[in-house]
């Protein structure tokens, strides 16, 4: 890739700002996501809007013809590259709404009483969990827009297409793997990340909104039963210049011979040669 990260000189424990990209750099870096880390479905964004009409605006918007989970609607996008336009009226509950800030977030909504029995043993359990939930606050947006990666860099009078508030995809913990060494080639950071367990989109897509840190989740049932996600799949979440900057540290690490997918040594091999040659840093020629 030859985009440059204008904060690449910067510390990885701070957010990554400042960059805009273009509809060219988006359609890249979904292209390099994809041949690098092997994936099988549609790297996409998300961007909430302060306004219904602001993402009507968007050329060529699909609208839900039936009520869904965002899990659905997700999925629309990632296995099918639809974009699309999410309202509050397009989602069966207030479990969804919430994690995106379009609804939800009450008295009734943080009890949960209808998770009693079903999810968690107690209505202090239910409780605990949707207040360990991370949330968009609600109030500030009227609906969200959908998009597979390529696509976004422009094309809408409101400019609700120029950058999206976040990037996701899909892949197994492999390439996900490979994708953190690439963020913690420059500017090491660990990682610690949540797991709320059922409403994982928390976890994700809602945790990215409101921190704009890169944000790992296991999927959770709804994902899994409603959203298609399959057993071997995990999901990132995280502002788009971070996966300009892990696009960066991939290229590194294939340079000394690090890519994936990775091949398997041999459990019964003697580990020494391949320590060597993965782990000690190529010898001067002489």
């Amino acid at each position: 890739m030859n985009m440059e990260i204008t904060s690449m000189n910067n510390t990885f424990a701070s957010p990554i700002t400042g960059k805009t990209f273009t509809a060219s750099d988006f359609k890249t870096m979904a292209a390099e996501l994809e041949k690098v880390l092997r994936l099988r479905s549609i790297p996409f964004g998300m961007k909430l809007c302060p306004t219904v009409e602001a993402m009507q605006a968007v050329p060529r918007i699909r609208r839900p013809q039936a009520v869904h989970t965002l899990d659905q609607l997700v999925a629309q996008t990632a296995r099918l590259g639809w974009t699309l336009g999410v309202t509050t009226d397009d989602l069966v509950g207030d479990q969804c709404r919430s994690v995106v800030g379009l609804g939800g977030q009450d008295k009734d909504w943080y009890e949960a009483k209808q998770l009693v029995g079903v999810w968690y043993a107690t209505p202090e359990d239910s409780a605990k969990h949707q207040s360990a939930m991370d949330l968009v606050p609600k109030g500030q947006y009227k609906a969200l827009v959908i998009s597979p990666l390529a696509k976004w860099g422009g094309g809408d009078a409101a400019g609700v297409m120029d950058q999206p508030d976040i990037a996701l995809f899909y892949a197994t913990p492999g390439a996900m793997m490979y994708f953190i060494n690439g963020l913690q080639w420059h500017g090491y950071k660990r990682f610690d990340w949540s797991c709320v367990g059922e409403s994982a989109c928390a976890d994700s897509w809602g945790r990215a909104l409101k921190t704009r840190e890169p944000s790992l989740s296991i999927p959770c049932f709804a994902e899994r039963r409603y959203g298609g996600v399959t057993d071997d799949e995990m999901l990132m979440a995280l502002p788009v210049e971070y996966i300009a900057k892990a696009l960066q540290g991939m290229q590194a690490l294939a340079k000394n011979g690090l890519r994936y997918p990775f091949p398997s040594y041999g459990i019964q091999q003697d580990a020494r040669a391949g320590m060597a040659a993965s782990y000690e840093p190529a010898k001067p020629a002489a």
